[in-house]
């Protein structure tokens, strides 16, 4: 069977789309708020479909009127001012809401208080021609400026409702007079839109240069891979450079010719780097790049930032300046004690623009490289950090949402081999034990919730899983594959991790995209991938405290089915392809590049990144390294009982002289 015009399997007249049941009341405990929903129908509309869509979406508390022309103006203008209803949406004869809208747009304007949110349009006719959003409304010759699946707070929509004489809204002119702080616009869905007339073609897009240290490997090359991908689909051609394949040499690299030059060749119009600190310890490189161009540098850690480290955790010398004195100069990325205040000074002269290293020759500034931050903590530290006037900008990370979505439970726990009826607790990261991961406080937290029925999954590096002192535990490992991560993922209960150190945190998005909520320290970044009380519950960084919530979550099955449910509903909105480029889209607009527009149009293909989307997106493989052969692991265990996480100088040295000596070697 062809897929429907509208790229949406069997809506609105089929199956079910996938997805958790909605909660019976919004997170807060207050009750769903009342919408009513107003279509103006001629008498060739194409109506039936339309009150469909409005049937299939789980919302018990809406009130559709369908109005004729002749009466609709006098109708409306009673409803504005009838207390009953909290929200309004106007919706189009012959468009369809997309599944599951109406729960997510009242989730966003429940979680944001605001006046007016919108999700993307889906633009169709015989087959899906492209996604957008509001502001893209006027190149595809309609419905945006009357009933274009907007939902508008009753109380706030009275400045702003202009009735055209059938009484449908004036959206385009309501939209563009509410604040940008009274809006809200989230990156999934929620109106599938038939086109009248043909689509002008998209506007140009960027040439843009994603650039990683390493390549796209572990948590932040995948999420700058991720957002390389979501720019992808909003339209820009982008060109994947690597710095260097030589980490052991990282601590005495500054320059990368072969690099530099493919970058050079491509002349785009941005550079968009993030996780360099495994090819170099400076910022060198992101100087000379942002003297020929724009340069966004992503904050995936706050290395930019710092004298050495990724995270300065309680030490404050980031803030008055990092030298000799640092607590931890062998810990990666690691860097000589001598070396830390100059490299220090070197960084902070490269975000003010300063020239930099001996082939400068003029002493005049340059464009400074803007500072991408991913969460609202992170984006507090920078500002904190970065020398006065560099540009700081909040983005949203991109997730495959279509990847990471809720599945059959009973059914992933029998092709993994899981117990069918235990509490499975799910810990995930690279390196399970990281320095960075608060191990012990992990560790003692699940052994007080250790009892027959509680299981643990441990995914990631783990060299001795016995240091966990859990008895039913499951350790796959390192998993380079979304899909099967998803279903390891999928197949547990409960997220934890008692980290302190994260800029965002991943983990916890994946997981709540996956219907899993997550339990996590208040701090960092987790304060943005944790959203207490929706998708997940955060605690107190005191002794005990991650202990104590984690075995209530464990005896308490409907909270644990509530979070989820909504983790799923939120994060999808915030964290989609879509809403990672649409954020960096506000960055190139107020920076002034791109053609100026508000959002983009974006590929047919996004509409793939949505689980009930007829045509899905497959996810990556080779996300993380290979496992490490059994002698390379006993070595390393052999390592950190004589050295600790730590690496010494001399140590260091004799790695990179045996790269060099084996790259010489014919």
């Amino acid at each position: 069977m062809s897929p429907p015009p509208h790229g949406v399997a069997g809506w609105p007249y089929g199956r079910s789309p996938p997805g958790p049941a909605r909660p019976r009341s919004l997170p807060d405990g207050r009750p769903w708020p009342r919408i009513r929903i107003i279509t103006v129908a001629h008498a060739d509309a194409a109506l039936a479909g339309t009150v469909a869509s409005v049937l299939r979406q789980d919302y018990p508390e809406f009130r559709h009127d369908v109005l004729a022309p002749t009466t609709g103006r006098a109708a409306v203008e009673r409803i504005l001012t009838d207390p009953g209803p909290d929200h309004l949406l106007w919706l189009a004869a012959g468009d369809l809401l997309a599944p599951g809208a109406l729960i997510a747009l009242a989730l966003e304007a429940s979680l944001a208080e605001v006046d007016a949110v919108a999700g993307l349009r889906v633009l169709f006719d015989h087959a899906v021609r492209g996604l957008d959003g509001p502001d893209r409304a006027a190149e595809a010759g309609g419905r945006r400026s009357a009933g274009g699946g907007i939902l508008w707070r009753r109380d706030g929509l009275a400045d702003h409702a202009v009735l055209d004489a059938d009484g449908m809204l004036n959206e385009g002119a309501a939209w563009s007079t509410t604040s940008e702080n009274r809006r809200s616009l989230i990156g999934r869905p929620a109106l599938l839109h038939r086109l009248l007339s043909d689509l002008p073609p998209p506007a140009s897009g960027l040439s843009i240069v994603s650039l990683t240290g390493t390549g796209t490997q572990g948590g932040a090359g995948v999420a700058q891979r991720r957002l390389a991908e979501a720019l992808t689909l909003a339209g820009h051609r982008i060109a994947e450079v690597t710095l260097s394949g030589r980490p052991e040499a990282a601590e005495w690299r500054d320059v990368f010719p072969p690099a530099e030059a493919a970058i050079a060749a491509t002349a785009p119009d941005l550079v968009l780097a993030g996780n360099l600190h495994g090819a170099t310890r400076s910022l060198d490189v992101v100087g000379r790049l942002a003297r020929q161009g724009p340069v966004g540098l992503v904050l995936h850690d706050l290395f930019p930032l710092t004298g050495r480290c990724a995270h300065p955790r309680a030490c404050g010398r980031a803030a008055i300046g990092c030298d000799a004195a640092c607590p931890t100069p062998d810990e990666y990325p690691q860097l000589a004690p001598g070396r830390i205040a100059g490299m220090h000074d070197r960084k902070r002269a490269v975000l003010a623009g300063a020239p930099v290293g001996p082939e400068v020759r003029s002493p005049a500034r340059s464009p400074a490289p803007w500072l991408l931050a991913n969460s609202d903590w992170t984006l507090a530290r920078a500002r904190e950090l970065a020398p006065p006037g560099t540009v700081v900008e909040p983005i949203r990370l991109a997730f495959p949402t279509a990847v990471f979505r809720p599945g059959d439970r009973a059914g992933l726990r029998a092709r993994l081999g899981l117990p069918p009826d235990d509490v499975l607790i799910l810990v995930s990261s690279v390196i399970v034990d990281g320095p960075d991961k608060g191990f012990a406080d992990l560790r003692a937290a699940l052994q007080a919730v250790a009892k027959p029925g509680v299981g643990v999954v441990a995914i990631g590096r783990l060299d001795d899983p016995a240091r966990l002192g859990i008895a039913n535990l499951f350790a796959p490992g390192l998993i380079a594959d979304e899909a099967m991560l998803a279903a390891w993922y999928g197949a547990c209960d409960l997220h934890v991790t008692a980290s302190r150190h994260e800029t965002l945190g991943q983990t916890p998005i994946e997981a709540g995209l996956c219907g899993v909520p997550t339990l996590a320290y208040r701090t960092a970044g987790l304060t943005s991938a944790v959203i207490d009380g929706v998708s997940g519950r955060l605690v107190p960084m005191r002794p005990g405290a991650l202990a104590d919530a984690l075995a209530a979550l464990v005896d308490d099955r409907a909270t644990r089915t509530r979070l989820g449910a909504f983790a799923r509903i939120a994060l999808e909105s915030r964290y989609s392809p879509a809403a990672a480029a649409l954020s960096l889209e506000a960055v190139f607009r107020r920076q002034g590049l791109g053609d100026g527009a508000a959002h983009p149009r974006f590929a047919p293909a996004m509409l793939g990144h949505f689980p009930f989307a007829a045509d899905l997106r497959m996810g990556a493989t080779g996300t993380v390294p290979a496992v490490s052969p059994p002698l390379v692991r006993r070595l390393r265990r052999a390592k950190q009982m004589v050295f600790g996480r730590r690496m010494p100088l001399f140590v260091r040295r004799c790695l990179y002289l045996a790269g060099t000596l084996r790259r010489r070697v014919p």
